[in-house]
Protein backbone atom coordinates (compact mmCIF):
# COMPACT_ATOMS: atom_id res chain seq x y z
CA UNK A 1 0.00 0.00 0.00
CA UNK A 2 1.63 3.32 -0.86
CA UNK A 3 2.05 6.13 1.30
CA UNK A 4 0.64 10.06 0.69
CA UNK A 5 1.69 12.67 3.23
CA UNK A 6 -0.95 15.97 2.47
CA UNK A 7 -0.19 19.34 3.66
CA UNK A 8 -3.20 21.63 4.43
CA UNK A 9 -5.40 19.05 4.48
CA UNK A 10 -8.12 20.28 6.47
CA UNK A 11 -9.92 21.42 3.40
CA UNK A 12 -10.37 22.53 0.01
CA UNK A 13 -7.84 21.53 -2.88
CA UNK A 14 -5.94 19.41 0.43
CA UNK A 15 -9.30 17.55 1.67
CA UNK A 16 -10.16 16.58 -1.79
CA UNK A 17 -6.31 15.10 -2.58
CA UNK A 18 -7.38 12.88 0.87
CA UNK A 19 -10.89 11.84 -0.34
CA UNK A 20 -9.62 10.80 -3.69
CA UNK A 21 -6.20 8.83 -2.04
CA UNK A 22 -8.13 7.18 0.72
CA UNK A 23 -10.74 6.38 -1.57
CA UNK A 24 -7.92 4.25 -3.93
CA UNK A 25 -6.73 2.48 -0.93
CA UNK A 26 -3.30 4.82 -0.28
CA UNK A 27 -2.29 5.37 3.09
CA UNK A 28 -2.97 8.94 3.76
CA UNK A 29 -0.74 10.65 6.71
CA UNK A 30 -3.11 13.94 6.44
CA UNK A 31 -1.56 17.19 8.76
CA UNK A 32 -3.08 20.36 9.45
CA UNK A 33 -2.97 23.12 11.96
CA UNK A 34 -5.78 22.01 13.85
CA UNK A 35 -7.06 18.71 13.32
CA UNK A 36 -9.57 18.77 16.58
CA UNK A 37 -11.83 21.35 14.21
CA UNK A 38 -11.04 19.42 11.15
CA UNK A 39 -14.32 16.86 11.32
CA UNK A 40 -14.94 16.99 7.35
CA UNK A 41 -11.47 15.31 7.62
CA UNK A 42 -12.55 13.02 10.27
CA UNK A 43 -14.99 12.00 8.36
CA UNK A 44 -12.96 10.84 5.33
CA UNK A 45 -13.20 6.89 5.27
CA UNK A 46 -10.21 4.87 4.70
CA UNK A 47 -6.72 4.47 6.35
CA UNK A 48 -6.33 8.14 7.15
CA UNK A 49 -3.88 9.26 9.86
CA UNK A 50 -4.63 13.17 11.00
CA UNK A 51 -1.85 14.88 12.71
CA UNK A 52 -0.96 18.91 13.71
CA UNK A 53 1.42 20.66 11.71
CA UNK A 54 2.10 24.43 11.13
CA UNK A 55 4.53 24.80 8.24
CA UNK A 56 5.06 28.42 9.71
CA UNK A 57 6.83 26.99 12.77
CA UNK A 58 10.13 24.99 12.38
CA UNK A 59 9.95 23.04 15.39
CA UNK A 60 6.19 22.22 14.49
CA UNK A 61 7.51 20.68 11.02
CA UNK A 62 10.02 19.20 12.69
CA UNK A 63 7.78 17.31 15.61
CA UNK A 64 5.05 16.12 12.76
CA UNK A 65 7.98 14.29 11.09
CA UNK A 66 9.98 12.67 14.48
CA UNK A 67 6.26 11.00 14.91
CA UNK A 68 6.81 9.38 11.75
CA UNK A 69 10.49 8.72 11.52
CA UNK A 70 9.64 5.05 10.92
CA UNK A 71 7.44 5.65 7.94
CA UNK A 72 8.08 5.80 4.31
CA UNK A 73 6.36 8.46 1.93
CA UNK A 74 5.90 7.31 -1.57
CA UNK A 75 4.43 11.20 -2.28
CA UNK A 76 4.40 14.21 -0.35
CA UNK A 77 2.31 17.07 -1.59
CA UNK A 78 2.81 20.33 -0.09
CA UNK A 79 -0.17 22.07 -0.71
CA UNK A 80 -0.70 23.91 2.55
CA UNK A 81 -0.41 28.12 1.97
CA UNK A 82 -2.50 31.33 2.22
CA UNK A 83 -3.57 34.44 0.15
CA UNK A 84 -2.87 37.80 2.17
CA UNK A 85 -4.83 40.21 -0.53
CA UNK A 86 -3.12 42.90 -1.91
CA UNK A 87 -2.99 44.37 -5.35
CA UNK A 88 -1.05 47.47 -5.99
CA UNK A 89 1.30 49.79 -4.29
CA UNK A 90 -1.21 51.70 -3.01
CA UNK A 91 -2.81 48.86 -0.27
CA UNK A 92 0.47 46.98 0.45
CA UNK A 93 -0.36 45.20 3.87
CA UNK A 94 4.11 44.43 4.55
CA UNK A 95 3.58 42.46 7.63
CA UNK A 96 1.01 40.29 5.43
CA UNK A 97 2.74 40.32 2.41
CA UNK A 98 5.83 39.00 4.83
CA UNK A 99 3.32 36.08 6.52
CA UNK A 100 2.39 35.04 2.65
CA UNK A 101 5.89 34.78 1.89
CA UNK A 102 6.78 32.49 5.10
CA UNK A 103 3.93 30.15 4.67
CA UNK A 104 3.81 29.58 0.68
CA UNK A 105 7.61 29.81 0.20
CA UNK A 106 9.71 28.82 3.76
CA UNK A 107 7.03 26.13 4.55
CA UNK A 108 7.11 24.02 1.75
CA UNK A 109 10.78 24.09 2.19
CA UNK A 110 10.64 23.76 5.87
CA UNK A 111 8.24 20.23 5.40
CA UNK A 112 10.71 19.22 2.04
CA UNK A 113 14.14 19.14 4.37
CA UNK A 114 12.09 17.65 7.60
CA UNK A 115 10.88 14.67 5.50
CA UNK A 116 13.18 14.32 3.03
CA UNK A 117 14.51 11.17 4.64
CA UNK A 118 10.76 9.71 5.01
CA UNK A 119 10.65 10.11 1.07
CA UNK A 120 14.00 8.70 0.28
CA UNK A 121 12.98 5.38 2.05
CA UNK A 122 9.93 5.22 -0.40
CA UNK A 123 9.32 3.61 -3.12
CA UNK A 124 7.26 6.38 -5.37
CA UNK A 125 10.18 9.15 -4.40
CA UNK A 126 7.83 11.75 -5.72
CA UNK A 127 7.64 15.72 -4.10
CA UNK A 128 4.82 17.98 -5.16
CA UNK A 129 4.09 21.48 -4.91
CA UNK A 130 0.78 22.79 -5.28
CA UNK A 131 1.76 26.63 -6.44
CA UNK A 132 0.01 28.65 -9.11
CA UNK A 133 0.23 29.95 -12.94
CA UNK A 134 0.32 33.33 -10.85
CA UNK A 135 3.49 32.92 -9.93
CA UNK A 136 4.52 32.83 -13.94
CA UNK A 137 6.58 35.76 -14.54
CA UNK A 138 5.72 35.50 -18.42
CA UNK A 139 2.15 35.07 -18.10
CA UNK A 140 1.81 37.77 -15.64
CA UNK A 141 -1.53 40.58 -16.15
CA UNK A 142 -0.97 42.54 -13.24
CA UNK A 143 -2.03 42.69 -9.96
CA UNK A 144 -2.07 40.67 -6.91
CA UNK A 145 1.85 41.27 -6.40
CA UNK A 146 1.48 39.89 -2.58
CA UNK A 147 0.30 36.53 -3.49
CA UNK A 148 2.14 36.43 -7.14
CA UNK A 149 5.28 36.71 -5.68
CA UNK A 150 5.47 34.24 -3.38
CA UNK A 151 3.82 31.93 -5.70
CA UNK A 152 7.27 33.09 -7.49
CA UNK A 153 9.75 32.13 -5.04
CA UNK A 154 7.82 28.87 -4.47
CA UNK A 155 8.61 27.60 -7.74
CA UNK A 156 12.23 28.90 -8.01
CA UNK A 157 12.53 27.27 -4.85
CA UNK A 158 11.14 24.09 -6.04
CA UNK A 159 13.09 24.35 -9.32
CA UNK A 160 16.26 24.80 -7.25
CA UNK A 161 15.15 21.46 -5.04
CA UNK A 162 14.26 19.94 -7.82
CA UNK A 163 17.75 20.01 -9.13
CA UNK A 164 19.37 19.44 -5.68
CA UNK A 165 17.14 16.20 -5.37
CA UNK A 166 17.40 14.51 -8.60
CA UNK A 167 20.81 12.50 -8.17
CA UNK A 168 18.27 10.96 -5.21
CA UNK A 169 15.90 10.29 -8.27
CA UNK A 170 13.46 12.42 -6.54
CA UNK A 171 10.92 13.85 -8.78
CA UNK A 172 9.51 16.69 -8.19
CA UNK A 173 6.39 18.60 -9.88
CA UNK A 174 5.32 22.09 -9.47
CA UNK A 175 1.20 22.49 -10.21
CA UNK A 176 -1.73 25.09 -10.99
CA UNK A 177 -4.66 23.28 -9.42
CA UNK A 178 -7.05 25.85 -11.72
CA UNK A 179 -9.02 28.61 -10.23
CA UNK A 180 -10.49 25.88 -7.68
CA UNK A 181 -14.43 26.17 -5.93
CA UNK A 182 -12.78 26.18 -2.45
CA UNK A 183 -12.40 28.92 0.41
CA UNK A 184 -10.19 30.64 -1.45
CA UNK A 185 -11.11 30.18 -4.75
CA UNK A 186 -14.81 30.91 -4.35
CA UNK A 187 -17.98 29.21 -4.95
CA UNK A 188 -18.22 30.76 -8.88
CA UNK A 189 -14.76 29.43 -9.41
CA UNK A 190 -15.02 27.19 -12.93
CA UNK A 191 -13.15 24.04 -11.70
CA UNK A 192 -14.22 22.16 -9.15
CA UNK A 193 -11.88 20.48 -6.22
CA UNK A 194 -12.70 16.98 -7.82
CA UNK A 195 -11.91 17.40 -11.02
CA UNK A 196 -8.70 19.43 -10.18
CA UNK A 197 -7.71 16.93 -8.23
CA UNK A 198 -8.19 13.92 -10.13
CA UNK A 199 -5.83 15.69 -13.57
CA UNK A 200 -3.17 16.67 -11.04
CA UNK A 201 -3.39 13.33 -9.70
CA UNK A 202 -3.14 11.27 -12.68
CA UNK A 203 -0.07 13.79 -14.17
CA UNK A 204 1.68 12.75 -10.64
CA UNK A 205 1.05 9.08 -11.54
CA UNK A 206 2.55 9.36 -14.68
CA UNK A 207 5.35 11.08 -13.86
CA UNK A 208 9.23 10.14 -13.81
CA UNK A 209 12.41 11.38 -13.48
CA UNK A 210 11.62 13.01 -17.49
CA UNK A 211 9.31 14.97 -15.64
CA UNK A 212 11.61 16.38 -12.62
CA UNK A 213 11.15 20.24 -11.99
CA UNK A 214 8.27 20.74 -14.42
CA UNK A 215 5.19 23.44 -14.00
CA UNK A 216 2.35 22.45 -14.94
CA UNK A 217 -1.82 22.92 -15.34
CA UNK A 218 -4.19 20.47 -13.59
CA UNK A 219 -5.21 19.34 -16.76
CA UNK A 220 -1.21 18.17 -18.15
CA UNK A 221 -0.69 21.41 -20.28
CA UNK A 222 2.84 22.62 -19.38
CA UNK A 223 3.20 26.28 -17.99
CA UNK A 224 5.76 28.84 -18.83
CA UNK A 225 7.63 30.52 -16.55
Amino acid sequence: MPTVLITGASRGIGLEFVRQYAADGWKVIALCRNPATATDLAAVSGEVYIATIDVDDLASVNAAAAALADTAIDLLINNAGINVRGATLADVDYDGWLRNLDTNILGPMRVAQAFLPAIEKGAGKKLVYISSKMGSISDNTGGGMIYRSSKTGLNMAASCLAIELAPKQITSLMFHPGHVQTDMGGDAAPVTAHDSVSGMRQIIAGAGMAQNGQFFNYDGAALPW
